[in-house]
Order: C-alpha cells, then sequence, then structure tokens
C-alpha cells in the first residue's frame, strides 16, 4: 500500500465511520474502485482505532463521569441506582453481542462477507430501514393533522432489554455495508428514542467494541500488502477528520432529517449492482490481493 493509498483510505474512513453509511463498505469500494488490492479486515478495524479515539475526547466528559461511577458502584461508593453507573453496565452488556458473533463469525467477516453484491444489499436493505426508523422518528416529533407529538425516550430510559437490542443492532454492522452506527441509529429510532439519544448511545456503545477489535486485529498488521507505516499514518488521518465529522453529525442529527443518508445509500447500493451486472467491476475486486 503506497502513502497514497493509506491517506486516502484514512480520510474515507474519518468521514464515514460516525455517518450511517458504512465505514467499512467505503474502505472497500475506495480500493475496488482505485484499482487497488482491498485493505482487508485488519487494516479496517485498526484505522477504526482512530475514529475512536476521536469518540473517547469528544465525549471525553461523559465517559468520565460514567466510568467514575460504574467503579464507583463496584464499590459501594455510588448506588446501582445511579443512571451513570447503569450506563456503563449497559455498555458492557450491549457489547457482549459483537464481541461473540465478531469471534464466531471472523472468517466470514474477512472473507464471503466483502463480496461486492453483499455489500450492496445490505447498503440497500440497511437504507430502507433507516428511512422508515427516520420517519416514525419525525412523526413523533412534528405530529400530524390527526395525531399528537409523541415524547421518545431518553437514555434516562434505557434498560437490559433495549441495550441488548442495541447490542445485537451493533453486531450486524460486521456485514460491510450495514454501519455500526446506522444500525444502532436504526434500532434506537425503532425503539422510540431521539435522535441525539440513539446516537450518542450509538457512539459510547462503539467504544469496547471497535478498541477490542482493532487491538485483536493487531497481529495481523504489517501482513500482505499492507504495512505498519501506512496503516498508522492512516490511523492519524482518520482521527483527525473523524473529530471534526463527530462534532458536525451531532449538530446536525438535533435538527435535520436521516433521509439525504437514506437516498445516499440506496443510490449507491443500485449503482454497485449496476456496475457488478455489466461486468464493470467485479464482485472480488482487490480480494485476490487483499
Amino acid at each position: 500500500m503506497s502513502w497514497l493509498e493509506s491517506f486516502i483510505l484514512g480520510l474515507v474512513q474519518g468521514l464515514t465511520e460516525f455517518l450511517p453509511i458504512s465505514s467499512s463498505a467505503h474502505l472497500r469500494l475506495t480500493a475496488a474502485f482505485a484499482g487497488w488490492h482491498d485493505p482487508g479486515a485488519a487494516f479496517t478495524a485498526i484505522t477504526q482505532i482512530g475514529t475512536e479515539a476521536a469518540v473517547l475526547i469528544y465525549f471525553r466528559k461523559d465517559i468520565a463521569r460514567i466510568l467514575s461511577a460504574w467503579f464507583g458502584s463496584l464499590f459501594g461508593k455510588v448506588p446501582r441506582s445511579d443512571h451513570d453507573a447503569q450506563m456503563g453496565w449497559l455498555v458492557i452488556v450491549g457489547s457482549i453481542p459483537i464481541g461473540v458473533l465478531g469471534v464466531t463469525f471472523k472468517d466470514q467477516i474477512e472473507g464471503p462477507f466483502r463480496d461486492l453484491r453483499l455489500i450492496a444489499t445490505t447498503l440497500i436493505v440497511m437504507g430502507i430501514v433507516l428511512g422508515i426508523a427516520d420517519r416514525l422518528a419525525a412523526r413523533d416529533e412534528t405530529g400530524g393533522k390527526h395525531r399528537a407529538v409523541r415524547e421518545r425516550k431518553s437514555l434516562k430510559e434505557l434498560g437490559v432489554r433495549d441495550g441488548l437490542i442495541y447490542g445485537l443492532c451493533q453486531a450486524m454492522a460486521l456485514i460491510p455495508g450495514v454501519s455500526r452506527s446506522g444500525a444502532t441509529i436504526s434500532g434506537g429510532l425503532l425503539m422510540g428514542y431521539t435522535r441525539e439519544a440513539a446516537a450518542r448511545y450509538s457512539f459510547l456503545l462503539a467504544i469496547p467494541a471497535v478498541l477490542a477489535s482493532g487491538v485483536f486485529e493487531l497481529k495481523d498488521a504489517g501482513e500482505g500488502h499492507v504495512s505498519w507505516g501506512p496503516t498508522i499514518f492512516a490511523t492519524i488521518i482518520a482521527f483527525v477528520v473523524g473529530y471534526a465529522v463527530i462534532a458536525w453529525f451531532m449538530k446536525f442529527i438535533t435538527t435535520k432529517s436521516f433521509m439525504p443518508f437514506v437516498y445516499y445509500r440506496v443510490l449507491l447500493g443500485i449503482v454497485l449492482f449496476v456496475l457488478v451486472g455489466v461486468g464493470e467491476l467485479s464482485p472480488h475486486a482487490g480480494e485476490s490481493a487483499g
């Protein structure tokens, strides 16, 4: 992998990790469209450490408060009923599904799941799901001619059941094209949470999963055509760009709809199907040396 490739892929990772459009799919597609080798699951997981570092800094006050309360609850210094202490446990509970499924389907994640036809399918299907969830949220927030405004849930109402459902939604993102933020935000909206609450918990829930995945894949870094230097460089680029995207996205969702991302996902999926269908792009482009 050249330094130019690592720069562009790091930029793509930073731009797409927190938007509901799938960073893993865009890394895969960027390489395929450019005629490069597939960067692979290990490169993707490690560069996500960069974007997750951006989450740690952006939400540092929330994270510090949750960790303090959670540790305090272990030793009886903080009531276990405390919201922040409970949030610590809920993040752990919500991380179990992706941890179990990630290890179980590791070979599929690094192989068959990277087929461009599957990515096109997940882009479209999950785009439609996000669109439905967004419409339901908008209907509750604005009401209608014969419908009153309905108050949506905040994170203070999050329980074990919803935490596990969030976790199962996040686990779906093991398939490129699903999108970790897209799946968890859609799940949150469908369960009745506000856009801000769904996005905030999505980002917090991703921390242990992404960091664990990145550390687990460190052993495979530097193998094949992807060396350590470009991987680290791409991770740094992803961190810088990712931080800016988080700040923008958290402001965006307070007043805007997710529909632009829905239209983008569906259109990209259709274009991808057409390119593969007419033979302009192989569904396994770049995989042989990836």
